[in-house]
């Protein structure tokens, strides 16, 4: 399946309740959705493991597209995106683009998918890329990219942010959330850090985690000191179990 995304901040208070984990009752979280926290975690400025991209041409897949809440099958644009520090990307358009426009938008987005810790882009197999103001997904050894939402997202500042939380469904999901020492933690610490994160414990604690993990570890100047003080009082024993992970950063310096 799909994952679903976060929502845009309109609809936040529209969350779906959690999926099958029974945990005690606390107060409510910090925060709401964590990609809407800090701008700066992950920036256009920082570097990029992405080397180049190649066309292939044209070819039959099968995309979801949220558009139409359904996979369908397509003659995409196809691209291979190659990274200095990880294996290619199949990056999928769909081809309601041209061509020359589809070729940017594959150079476009694995700049900023090459922005993402290592870690994140392991399990990624393929990119795929519609129109539309819809949110974006992970899951699928895959990133689902709509360029309308993109560009929200890009106003906001958040389109690393946001990258970072949907990588985190597609290569961390499987390893973690349903974990021993994950769940250990989850019950142990004092709250979720989010209520997207406690209303689907199973599904989004990793993703919604993950992010500021990574601000509090390793881009603690990107955010405020309050900012900083409510993640480590809230998330400790999430924040010691990511730490003991050893997971691969590049290309964050």
């Amino acid at each position: 399946m799909v994952f679903p995304s976060l929502p845009s901040r309109r609809g936040i208070a529209a969350l779906l309740l959690g999926l099958g984990l029974v945990l005690p009752l606390r107060a409510d979280p910090p925060y709401a959705g964590t990609i809407f926290i800090d701008p700066d975690i992950l920036t256009k400025d920082d570097p990029s493991t992405y080397l180049s991209i190649t066309e292939k041409g044209r070819g039959e897949r099968s995309m979801f597209d949220r558009r139409t809440n359904s996979f369908n099958t397509v003659n995409a644009r196809l691209f291979t995106a190659k990274f200095s520090d990880s294996r290619a990307i199949e990056v999928q358009v769909n081809p309601e683009f041209s061509a020359t426009k589809a070729r940017k938008l594959a150079v476009r987005y694995a700049k900023v998918i090459g922005r993402l810790p290592k870690c994140l882009r392991l399990d990624v197999d393929t990119v795929w890329i519609h129109a539309g103001v819809q949110p974006f997904g992970g899951g699928n050894r895959n990133l689902l990219i709509h360029t309308g939402q993109s560009a929200l997202y890009e106003k906001d500042g958040i389109l690393e942010e946001t990258l970072v939380h949907e990588a985190s469904h597609t290569s961390l999901d499987d390893d973690h959330a349903a974990a021993k020492g994950w769940l250990a933690a989850q019950k142990s610490d004092p709250d979720f850090i989010s209520t997207y994160a406690r209303d689907n414990p199973t599904r989004e604690d990793v993703a919604e985690t993950f992010l500021l993990w990574l601000a509090v570890r390793h881009r603690l100047e990107t955010i405020d000191a309050e900012t900083a003080r409510t993640i480590r009082r809230t998330i400790p024993a999430r924040l010691k179990y990511f730490d003991a992970r050893n997971f691969e950063l590049s290309p964050m310096r």
